[in-house]
């Protein structure tokens, strides 16, 4: 499974960020974001949330219940032990964090889920793939630039790196083009405006804009 995963996300090349999209309304915007060509999904604990690991862990399991194989379904801002096995719990296939943490990556590796956690300088990626990790987030990408990912992707090409912060729709095949595997994009396609006023139909446009560029 996780080498299918794997797979997947090299081959979707965009994980939607979902964050403060409220519970009745998770499924229609997953299933819009679908039909736009999206087909792999991070439902974010809210770390500031006491209740988040069962309202996060239930989010994933309604997934997963709902959707077929093809929908890929995973844990973001991911950054404890609970955590983890929580997302393991609900079904999740691979796991984000914004940090780099050994022991949420060893325990995710050998639960058989994704690890791909945060990391913002070559150590930090070098200690998170050393770690075991399958992917590393660079986080915040946006505000690095693209001269420094091209840098940093260049001697460290065998690490595959998943760029995260700042992705918007005008600057996506930049980060393809320095050399990032995939992209994590959040409020840029997931926008929780139109899930609230019910205009699902412009939120699949969006996700189409997105995806027609890979």
């Amino acid at each position: 499974m996780v080498d299918q995963v794997k797979d997947a996300i090299e081959k979707y090349k965009i994980i939607t960020i979902i964050r403060g999209v409220k519970s009745d309304k998770l499924i229609p915007t997953v299933e819009m974001l679908y039909k736009g060509g999206i087909r792999l999904f991070e439902i974010t604990f809210d770390q500031k949330n006491d209740n988040c690991i069962e309202e996060t862990a239930k989010m994933i399991s309604m997934l997963n219940n709902y959707f077929d194989q093809d929908v890929y379904i995973g844990a973001g801002t991911v950054m404890s032990i609970a955590q983890v096995e929580a997302a393991a719990k609900a079904g999740a296939k691979f796991v984000l964090s914004p940090n780099t943490d050994p022991e949420v990556i060893k325990r995710t590796v050998d639960l058989n889920m994704v690890s791909i956690p945060g990391a913002f300088t070559p150590t930090e990626i070098a200690t998170a793939y050393n770690a075991k990790a399958n992917f590393v987030k660079l986080f915040p990408a946006g505000i690095l630039g693209m001269d420094y990912i091209k840098a940093i992707c260049s001697p460290l090409n065998h690490i595959p790196i998943v760029a995260v912060g700042g992705v918007n729709e005008n600057n996506l095949k930049d980060f393809f083009a320095v050399g990032v595997k995939a992209v994590g994009v959040g409020s840029n396609i997931v926008k929780v405006s139109l899930i609230n006023e019910g205009r699902y139909d412009e939120l699949e446009a969006l996700a189409r804009k997105y995806v027609c560029q890979l």
